[in-house]
């Protein structure tokens, strides 16, 4: 399964990169291919193309503040859950991408 997000807290340093370093462990895990774009107080690393986006079969926005480019991902099935949730359980968060999906 391919999925795309972004992970970003409300302070941008700590919360944001462990989100995006738990969910790429557990995707990958999990045998997915994953990229998490990180919006912080340095501004958005690992960007995510168009391409990736309409490729993902699903998106995972691990926030706590509103991002940009949320409209990037309309019309794609996704959810949304706080950088806590995706630090402190990502395996069962990927398995519940998985379900959403159908995948």
């Amino acid at each position: 399964m391919k999925i795309v997000g972004v992970s970003a807290c409300t302070v941008g340093i700590a919360h944001t990169y462990l989100a995006q370093q738990k969910l790429e462990d557990a995707a990958k895990k999990a045998g997915d291919q994953v990229k998490i774009e990180t919006q912080g107080t340095i501004g958005v690393e690992n960007e995510l193309t168009q391409q990736e986006i309409d490729e993902a079969d699903i998106i995972i926005l691990a926030v706590d503040v509103k991002i940009s480019g949320e409209e990037r991902f309309a019309g794609k099935k996704k959810v949304k859950v706080s950088t806590e949730v995706a630090i402190k359980s990502p395996n069962k968060l990927i398995a519940k991408l998985h379900e959403l999906a159908g995948k």
